[in-house]
């Protein structure tokens, strides 16, 4: 059975990850090479040209991570949690949302749709 969690948990390394290598290794191991987003397709390939070109840098602010809220849930094929934005030394939480993932029979994310949180 999959473990919600550990899936969470994967999803924010991958975009945390500094090494355009691994996060790109990451990703093709998270989702389904026909996955799909609220923009349309969203196959690892383009993930992989969505992710940050400088590691830790978002809306043109420096030094962010993500981490995800230790709640997920899985229910059927749905996974979703709460995820946060964070400063990358500190604990403060500039924003967050929810997390709404479809998989497939191995776990790996074939519909994604994120809810930013104010």
């Amino acid at each position: 059975m999959l473990n919600a969690q550990a899936l969470a948990d994967r999803y924010v390394a991958a975009w945390n990850e500094p090494d355009a290598a691994r996060r790109s290794s990451a990703i093709a191991a998270l989702w389904a090479p026909e996955a799909v987003g609220h923009k349309g397709p969203r196959g690892y390939a383009v993930l992989t040209r969505l992710t940050p070109a400088k590691p830790g840098r978002n809306s043109g602010r420096e030094g962010i991570r993500y981490r995800a809220a230790r709640t997920a849930r899985l229910r059927g094929d749905v996974v979703t949690f709460r995820w946060e934005m964070l400063l990358a030394d500190s604990e403060t939480v500039l924003a967050g949302g929810l997390e709404f993932l479809i998989v497939d029979d191995d776990g790996r994310i074939l519909a994604d749709h994120p809810f930013a949180l104010a």
